[in-house]
């Protein structure tokens, strides 16, 4: 990404979040029955939808890893895998926060061990293993485990998804898409709650372009100090 799109970008990602800020607190109405408080929705979901889009970037780059790691284009899919992964957990910790700040006013507890809350938890819990593998983990069979893992951690992702569908949870029953495939929400809490999802969406793909290139100019450095240290054992051998 070069300077002048990164700056147009970051500019268009400004004014979608301003927008989304003015739609979730200005143009939505107040919830009846929790009050201002329900504010958070857009950005708990929000963070979700970021989140699950980055593990299944995940996912995709760690197959492909798996399948091509002995080709030119491996280096290029462990980059995104790693990348997507390390922003999937932050916009995870921060719909899990974001979720526990909504439940203490509401549930009048910070946390209860039912299955959306639970299942997410885990969630977090498999792909922060994922990075602590990959950081220390030795030799060239980290990212190949790390790939594996990763598999292993998005069949989660559906779980946590449909576990307000699957079980009976203390967490909200679906409001985008509930029975029948209507939406519970008032019209103009549904626009705040798009509005604010693909403005987050185009936050985390700004902020993952940066992540990558980041990634990859460590990849070429370890690249030139494996070169710098062959070279240098090879002088010593003389």
């Amino acid at each position: 990404m070069n300077r002048a799109i990164f700056t147009f970008s970051a500019i268009f990602v400004a004014l979608l979040l301003s927008y989304g800020l003015h739609q979730a607190l200005d143009v939505a109405p107040t919830e009846a029955t929790m009050g201002n408080v329900q504010r958070i929705f857009y950005y708990h979901a929000s963070s979700f939808a970021v989140a699950f889009a980055m593990f299944g970037v995940n996912l995709i780059a760690s197959v492909f890893y798996l399948l091509r790691r002995k080709t030119s284009l491996a280096l290029a899919a462990d980059a995104i895998a790693v990348s997507a992964a390390e922003l999937g957990v932050i916009f995870c910790s921060i719909g899990l926060m974001g979720g526990m700040l909504w439940a203490k006013p509401v549930w009048g507890i910070w946390w209860t061990w039912d299955a959306r809350l639970t299942s997410t938890f885990v969630l977090w819990l498999i792909y922060v293993s994922y990075l602590m593998l990959r950081r220390l983990a030795e030799g060239d069979q980290a990212p190949t485990l790390a790939a594996a893992l990763a598999i292993f951690g998005f069949v989660d992702v559906p779980i946590v998804y449909m576990s307000i569908r699957w079980w009976r949870t203390q967490h909200p029953q679906p409001v985008i898409f509930g029975e029948a495939g209507q939406s519970g929400l008032d019209p103009a809490m549904l626009t705040a709650l798009l509005v604010n999802i693909g403005a987050f969406l185009c936050y985390g793909a700004v902020v993952f372009a940066v992540r990558y290139k980041l990634e990859r100019a460590r990849q070429a450095l370890r690249e030139v100090q494996a070169i710098r240290s062959i070279e240098l054992a090879r002088m010593e051998a003389r």
